[in-house]
């Protein structure tokens, strides 16, 4: 089953970029709080199923939101077919080399041990292979789809230099990837996360893995938050207050 919008499963169609000037988004290149949706996400905003179509569903909620009255909620399935995104194409959006984005996130249960994701972006410089994010040993991580390299290593010295996700409570993560240079950060609710740095430098338990495949420069082409389990695991998570920008952006 391909969604409207796709050109493909789990591709996305080029869709202008219409984000409204929402407050605290000054330049920023998307930012999106749903306000104006109903029902399954649409306009720049497209449901995928990276598989095949099966229990995992997003849909637009009225009844939990971060701000205002609507946030998006996906039901995420356990199974090859129960994985679902919501995204957009980056194509003709991003310019530069550093990429900033923001969301707020609740989950309905604990990252499980298993491994899990729920944020892909597409590589156009790693044959459309996916960086993505999500957990691992409970803990967040960032995973390279082409060669399944982690961030932070996934030792338990290495895990510890990462942080759980709350349950029901709203979460705010930052994400800088400086696409020149190769290098990542990411804070949550404000708090820089030792484990899911990559500055260039390997350092043992945390990036050495990743650094070993030699220049790696990502290039997204698509911003996707979701569901995807490869264990079985089931989840119900929000989003809401998505921004990408070319600077900082904050929780405030």
């Amino acid at each position: 089953m391909i969604a409207a919008g796709l050109l493909a499963a789990g591709t996305f169609a080029a869709v202008p970029a219409t984000a409204r000037p929402l407050a605290g988004c000054t330049g920023a290149w998307v930012c999106e709080d749903f306000e104006t949706q109903t029902g399954v996400p649409s306009g720049q905003w497209q449901v995928g199923f990276p598989d095949c179509s099966g229990t995992g569903s997003a849909v637009v909620d009225q009844t939990i939101a971060h701000e205002g009255s609507r946030s998006v909620r996906i039901n995420g399935g356990g199974g090859y077919c129960d994985h679902v995104f919501v995204g957009r194409p980056l194509t003709g959006v991003l310019t530069g080399t550093q990429l900033y984005g923001r969301f707020w996130i609740r989950h309905g249960s604990a990252l499980p041990p298993a491994h899990v994701t729920f944020l892909a972006m597409r590589d156009a410089n790693d044959g459309n292979r996916n960086i993505r994010v999500g957990g691992q040993n409970q803990a967040l991580q960032w995973n390279r789809e082409s060669d399944d390299a982690t961030l932070p290593e996934q030792s338990p010295t290495g895990v510890s230099l990462s942080r759980p996700l709350p349950v029901d409570t709203w979460t705010c993560v930052e994400l800088h990837l400086d696409l020149g240079a190769g290098q990542i950060e990411t804070t949550v609710d404000g708090q820089p996360v030792t484990g899911l740095v990559v500055d260039g430098v390997p350092t043992h338990d945390i990036d050495s893995q990743w650094l070993r495949r030699a220049n790696w420069r990502p290039a997204p082409t698509d911003f996707r938050f979701g569901w995807e389990s490869y264990g079985g695991e089931l989840d119900t998570l929000w989003f809401d207050d998505v921004v990408l920008a070319p600077t900082p952006i904050g929780c405030a």
